[in-house]
């Protein structure tokens, strides 16, 4: 199961599949940006996958993994690739100029704080890995800045979404000796290694039940098993190439294990033309450098900008592991660097810098109050109001999204509302939808208020007394909210919402750090029942069977971690605006793929997601996801506060980077204006 988060903490973190990586980092156009920087782990990117991450990115960040641990630097860069305009806007601002010819440079280099694991396309599930892959190998496809899918290695076409006709370029071609990249390289890969029971590999899931037939020499079919007219979206289709020869020893064999150890997929040798460099060295403590591909393949397309025509403009490039923050804003500040993601705090200082310009790229992932409605969450007496609709309301109402956002943020975030950003074609309006936390929904009386709502839904009997929330032992209600250690922005947001709680709500609110990863192995997710009785629950009057519990949904609400928990505000979680449908694996039902809180949608969720998996064009789907985002700002499922914004330091002469969601997609045709 994959874990479907991202970690905002120092970087590019472990992401456990595929189409969840596809977003953080799709399209070797988009990635190949760069800015895999920072601490922040944003991953910038339209979040457009479906939740399995494959490790792809080439730095665009598309925010494919479905979470992000909080982090102090929303870790930008080019990172993105999927696009949408932000706020309505087409933010497109090409740094200062660039009206003159595209010039050669000697390097670009990046900095990033993590080193990667593995460089082999095939089973890479870091985000940081996937942009120092996709510097020398591109993929399937991309989208431009205008959400546009935009064909790379092959064009993808559909009548119905039922069957997709892919149609590779023609004039693809892998190193010496592996020849020319044809259809029958990519449908040797699914039908073969993808679709194997012994490879594991990290598109695995993206490509079971697809039924793949080559049909010409440049052609291949894919039939899904149930339509899908976004399906690009989704980045399951979304491939690497990989020589037909260099696997097939591996497939005979049935040889996972020599698979990812294979020099060649980890060292990038088969490269050939298919990426802007050709990569020279990976250190494996510091990093990665590569030389320009004089013969990428990507000068000769007809698509794209006209930079292209001799893409890509800098004869070197480097991405450097330094784990200093300090350090990575010092090389961005003298110019040994040419992008690095910059803390919210520092953000005015940079801008008023010489020589760096500062970029604000808005992203899908969210800044969420989690929550725990298992029986291990509200331990602060009988009962668990989080399961409570009002009182999540109340939650929300009592927390300022303005304050926050101007506090902590510094005014680089956006409201959150509902499980979509406000650049979203799916974003119902703030008219259609509760502006929780804002304006007059903001404020101890109407918190108050619906706590007294959910005090009446209760068994138990809390109430108020005086300026106290108190349990039915009239002790004051004591939750703790664990947070990401070592992080200053989530520490800062927890003690803010501390803050806010004591005054609104009268609730003690304990803030206490927590590493990470033993937040994810110990608190977040569980060890997945296993009799049919621990599997079956009541709701609302109907017998509910959990068939596929997982980790991250072990099964009813009585089935727990380890650890207890009230709130977390360790991870946020991709809200995919381009597709989704993909958000199906948060809500569709209590027995959703991805629901360690343990939440019961009341409204028809699972209804309405086969109402637009089932619709016949962009308007019904439309349609279909408004009403379910209306339902999701009522419910509150996860507390939603803010959108943050990647930013991004770039060389001030670089001509390219935009403050749109699909920074970075036209990367190769980046160059430093003389």
């Amino acid at each position: 199961m994959p874990r479907r988060f991202h970690d905002q903490r120092d970087d590019e973190t472990v992401i456990n599949r595929r189409q969840w990586l596809a977003a953080l980092g799709v399209g070797g156009v988009g990635g190949l940006a760069g800015c895999m920087g920072g601490d922040g782990g944003n991953g910038n990117g339209n979040g457009n996958g479906n939740g399995n991450g494959n490790g792809n990115g080439n730095g665009n960040g598309n925010g494919n993994g479905d979470t992000n641990e909080s982090a102090d630097e929303t870790e930008t860069g080019n990172e993105t690739n999927g696009t949408n305009e932000s706020d309505g806007g087409n933010e497109t601002n090409e740094s200062d100029g660039g009206s003159g010819e595209p010039t050669m440079s000697d390097s670009y280099d990046d900095v990033t704080s993590a080193s990667f694991e593995t460089l082999n396309p095939i089973y890479n599930t870091e985000s940081g890995a996937g942009t120092a892959i996709g510097y020398a190998l591109d993929q399937g496809y991309t989208f431009d800045e205008n959400s546009e899918y935009f064909p790379l290695l092959y064009d993808m076409s559909t009548e119905d979404g039922s069957v997709w006709t892919f149609t590779v370029r023609e004039g693809l071609e892998f190193g010496d000796p592996y020849g020319e990249v044809t259809a029958s390289t990519f449908v040797y890969l699914i039908q073969e290694v993808h679709q194997s029971e012994w490879a594991a590999t990290a598109a695995a899931t993206s490509w079971a039940g697809v039924e793949v037939e080559e049909t010409g020499d440049y052609e291949f079919q894919a039939t899904l098993p149930e339509p899908s007219l976004l399906w690009p979206e989704s980045y399951d289709p979304l491939l690497y190439p990989i020589p037909q020869d260099l696997l097939s020893p591996y497939v005979e064999e049935e040889d996972a294990e020599g698979l990812q150890q294979d020099e060649e997929l980890l060292e990038l040798q088969f490269t050939g033309n298919l990426g802007a460099y050709v990569l020279d060295e990976w250190n494996r403590g510091a990093g990665t450098s590569y030389s320009r591909n004089e013969n990428y393949y990507i000068q000769d397309i007809e698509e794209g900008p006209d930079s292209f025509g001799n893409a890509p403009y800098f004869e070197s490039a480097t991405i450097s592991v330094v784990e200093e923050q300090a350090s990575r804003l010092g090389a961005l500040e003298t110019g040994e660097a040419d992008s690095a993601s910059i803390p919210p705090e520092r953000v005015e200082e940079f801008r008023n810098l010489d020589g760096v310009q500062v970029n604000e790229i808005p992203q899908p992932y969210n800044t969420i109050l989690s929550v725990n409605m298992r029986d291990n969450g509200w331990n602060a007496g009988p009962g668990n109001l989080f399961r409570h609709i009002p009182f999540r309301q109340a939650l929300n109402v009592a927390v300022s999204k303005d304050d926050l956002i101007e506090g902590i943020y510094r005014g680089l975030a956006e409201p959150h509302y509902t499980w979509q950003p406000r650049f979203s074609d799916f974003y119902p309006g703030d008219d259609s939808i509760p502006t929780f936390g804002s304006g007059d929904q903001y404020g101890s009386e109407m918190a108050r208020s619906l706590a007294e709502d959910a005090f009446e839904q209760s068994d138990h009997d809390y109430a108020f007394d005086g300026d106290q929330m108190v349990n039915p032992d009239g002790d004051q209600v004591t939750l703790e909210v664990l947070h990401s250690s070592g992080q200053e922005v989530s520490r800062n947001t927890a003690e803010f919402i501390a803050q806010e709680l004591a005054e609104n709500l009268g609730i003690n609110l304990e803030v206490s750090a927590i590493d990470g990863t033993r937040f994810g192995e110990e608190f977040w997710t569980a060890t997945p029942a296993e009799s049919e009785e621990e599997l079956t629950a009541e709701i609302d009057g109907e017998e509910v069977v959990w068939e596929s519990p997982g980790p991250n949904n072990p099964g009813p609400r009585s089935v727990t971690a380890n650890e207890s928990w009230d709130m977390s505000l360790v991870y946020g979680l991709n809200t995919y605006p381009l597709n989704p449908l993909t958000n199906e694996v948060f809500f569709d039902g209590a027995t959703a793929q991805y629901n360690p809180v343990g939440y019961y949608p009341e409204f028809d969720a699972a209804g309405l997601l086969e109402q637009a998996r089932n619709a016949g064009g962009q308007e019904e789907l439309r349609e279909a996801f408004q009403e379910i985002f209306v339902n999701l700002a009522e419910e509150q499922p996860y507390i939603m506060l803010v959108f943050s914004d990647d930013i991004i330091g770039y060389n001030d002469g670089l001509v390219g980077p935009i403050e749109n969601f699909a920074n970075g997609w036209d990367f190769p045709g980046w160059y430093i204006e003389e």
